[in-house]
């Protein structure tokens, strides 16, 4: 090995073992508001279709392309959700205020579980007996489209213990965690019995028979969001850093992509269908992942480099985002506790009109958010 190739290699080593020295007081960024906005747009459209209409409704157009596309949504919320962890709270892990902020964020998850608790008995109302809602409500079941905030709740009551602990791991463990995690989840979910008690396998690595996001199977893409947030730390007031930084994201997103498409090439039209279809979503198969991070690096890549301007030309997406458990709340109660259940909405409407007030409801969801924030401002 020459001198050069010596010191290259010695250069790695030393830079796999480095902790994360992160700037604090980056402030409010935009991008990162968009993405999340994005990634809840495009759940309303996903659960304002389902929500209303039975699956077997839904024409092919709907399924391929439009319903397919909002699969993303997940998948970037989830890792959206670690990316504004690591920019918000993970500089500050070391500060002397940090028991005071991790009060914060598990008031914050106390607050979501609240809302989760509510939201369910608003989804379930208008199709199942009170037996059903009661049991959902105690984990002997679960519900479906307010699931992911169950998910985002738990999250937010661990999280916070263990976001020193990523902090003093190095570099290279950080880089090995999500996928060690990956695998941990797979062969914990396909292996162990978790004693017997089927909810608890629900909640932490999912079960094919309850639409949950298991705790250890989404962990990964927390931890995907981490690393994206300290390198959004690192680099997002840099020009040059940051264009490296998406070129890294959008390659990663398109490999992603390309793995997809290499493992349905055969029949692709026909996995295309089985992703709109949930297939593999629920607990996570590798198809459906690929597809949908990919999508979600895509997404993330695109605000990234439109940044605040493209947060300001679309206001009304970055307004949702900067405001999600409010958009979340909003959404379902207008799907479920309106239209759903008042206005006895199931199954009446055509998938076009459908999509139509999936479109309108964005707009709304947008403008109750801004119309809270007003009347607060002026009380």
């Amino acid at each position: 090995m020459s001198a050069a190739e010596s010191g290259s290699w010695g250069a790695i080593q030393n830079r796999l073992a480095e902790r994360p020295v992160l700037p604090v007081g980056q402030g409010r960024i935009e991008a990162i508001d968009l993405a999340r906005g994005v990634a809840i747009a495009l759940m309303i459209l996903s659960h304002t279709v389902s929500g209303l209409l039975r699956i077997d409704q839904v024409p092919d157009w709907g399924m391929v392309p439009i319903h397919l596309l909002t699969k993303f949504s997940s998948s970037l919320f989830i890792m959206v959700f670690g990316v504004a962890l690591a920019v918000a709270f993970l500089p500050k892990t070391d500060a002397e205020d940090w028991p005071q902020r991790r009060l914060k964020l598990l008031l914050r998850g106390l607050e979501v579980l609240s809302w989760y608790k509510v939201l369910t008995v608003v989804e379930m109302l208008p199709a199942y007996p009170v037996a059903d809602i009661v049991d959902t409500l105690l984990y002997l079941r679960s519900a479906i489209w307010v699931e992911i905030l169950g998910f985002y709740a738990i999250a937010l009551l661990w999280l916070p213990w263990a976001l020193p602990q990523w902090r003093r791991m190095l570099l290279w463990s950080r880089l090995a965690s999500p996928l060690a995690v990956a695998l941990l989840a797979s062969w914990l979910e396909r292996n162990f019995g978790f004693w017997g008690i089927e909810p608890l396998k629900a909640i932490l690595v999912e079960d094919a028979d309850h639409y949950t996001w298991g705790q250890l199977s989404r962990l990964p893409l927390v931890m995907l969001g981490l690393l994206i947030g300290e390198a959004v730390l690192r680099c997002y007031g840099q020009p040059a850093l940051r264009r490296r930084l998406v070129n890294v994201l959008a390659a990663a997103g398109v490999l992603m992509l390309l793995g997809f498409l290499a493992m349905s090439w055969s029949g692709l039209y026909a996995a295309l269908r089985a992703v709109a279809y949930n297939a593999g979503k629920h607990p996570p198969e590798l198809a459906f992942m690929l597809f949908s991070l990919g999508g979600a690096l895509m997404i993330l890549v695109l605000c990234l480099l439109g940044d605040a301007r493209a947060a300001a030309r679309l206001w009304p997406i970055t307004v949702i985002g900067s405001d999600a458990l409010k958009a979340f709340i909003f959404h379902i109660v207008v799907i479920f506790g309106v239209l759903r259940w008042l206005l006895e909405g199931w199954q009446v409407y055509s998938y076009p009109q459908v999509l139509g007030i999936g479109c309108l409801l964005v707009l709304a969801t947008a403008g109750w958010i801004l119309l809270t924030r007003w009347v607060k401002a002026r009380v």
